[in-house]
């Protein structure tokens, strides 16, 4: 997640102060990634430092409020209009695990598998209901219309990871038998390159007779 981007799109709303800024984030995304008000004045400087935006002096409170440069609407505009690389994936934890638990010896993929989806299903279990709670509200403010996308972004990713592990489990039970059926012809393959020569002792045998 660019908590760059989405301080400077928040911003494009108007002058905002750092922890006015975290709590805008977590009301529109229903507080699914939540920011250190420390990350947004860290990013908040950085921002400064590259001409992205300003100082916009204090409000009423006393709070030190940011505005966005004109560079700074440029970049929120070209972020808006540019579509999301997956040239680099973002590390997934649960692949990481399940790609590195197959090559480890002793490790039970199968219960891992297990334990996942369990716990994948509890989860889509989870947004489903948020997801009814907020289909019953009536409010059309925009910050409803954004959490409810989220929602549905995390309940499409709950449902791919579930079908995602069943296709896991039936690749690890196809290659268990694979592996079975290897082994199998192993064993079997010294006994049936003995037959011929011990069939070749047999006949020298009964020649001397």
């Amino acid at each position: 997640m660019s908590v760059k981007h989405a301080l400077l799109s928040l911003l494009e709303q108007e002058p905002m102060y750092g922890y006015q800024l975290r709590q805008e984030f977590e009301s529109r995304t229903g507080g699914t990634w939540p920011l250190n008000v420390g990350q947004v004045y860290t990013t908040l400087t950085r921002l400064e430092r590259d001409g992205l935006v300003e100082a916009a002096g204090e409000d009423e409170d006393g709070h030190e409020r940011w505005r966005l440069t004109e560079s700074g609407h440029e970049e929120v505009a070209t972020w808006f209009t540019t579509p999301v690389a997956r040239t680099q994936p973002p590390r997934d934890e649960l692949a990481i695990k399940l790609a590195l638990a197959v090559t480890v010896p002793g490790v039970d993929v199968g219960t891992l598998i297990q334990r996942q989806r369990s716990a994948s299903m509890t989860a889509l279990q989870d947004y489903t209901r948020l997801k009814r709670q907020a289909g019953a509200e009536t409010s059309p403010a925009r910050a409803d219309l954004a959490w409810g996308l989220v929602l549905d972004s995390l309940v499409f990713a709950a449902e791919a990871e579930i079908r995602w592990l069943d296709h896991c489990e039936t690749r690890l039970r196809r290659a268990a038998v694979q592996d079975a059926g290897t082994t199998t012809a192993a064993r079997s393959a010294p006994t049936s390159e003995m037959a011929p020569a011990s069939a070749s002792v047999d006949r020298r045998k009964g020649a001397r007779r």
